[in-house]
């Protein structure tokens, strides 16, 4: 299993718990840590304010909803492009949006992925599992820097 630290940035407490849940279900233990609002992610990421000072290591994957209070999802997804130290970090763009606009801008500014959320509550589980099981089993994973 791989081992590191999971940013959930998703401002809706019930898809947060449903999605660590998820990840327990299929014994992806790593740490998540939830931002609940865009400012909260750029603060974890990049020590602004928030999260300076506490050596929280960065992320190997984030896990980015678009619908984000303070800073939306795309501007995060856009700074978190623009920065050395984050530009390789696998994103996936885990939303409810149906717009096209939505797809195509997340690709645009780097997402690895664009998955939907599906509304039932198994569905959830199973997409947020298996979203998981991908990112940090399947997939290689670039160097941390």
């Amino acid at each position: 299993m791989t081992q590191g630290t999971i940013l959930l940035v998703e401002d809706n407490e019930d898809d947060a718990t449903l999605t660590v849940l998820a990840f327990k279900r299929a014994n992806l233990l790593n740490k998540v840590v939830v931002a609940d609002d865009g400012a909260k992610a750029l603060d974890y990421l990049f020590g602004d304010n928030a999260f300076a000072g506490t050596g929280e290591p960065m992320p190997i994957l984030m896990i980015l909803d678009l619908n984000l209070p303070k800073v939306s999802g795309l501007d995060v997804l856009k700074r978190v492009r623009s920065e050395e130290r984050t530009k390789y970090m696998p994103v996936v763009v885990l939303t409810t949006s149906i717009e096209e606009e939505d797809v195509i801008n997340s690709y645009a500014r780097g997402a690895n992925a664009y998955v939907r959320k599906p509304v039932e509550f198994e569905n959830f589980l199973d997409a947020a599992s298996k979203l998981g099981m991908f990112w940090l089993l399947t997939n290689v994973q670039p160097p941390i820097t």
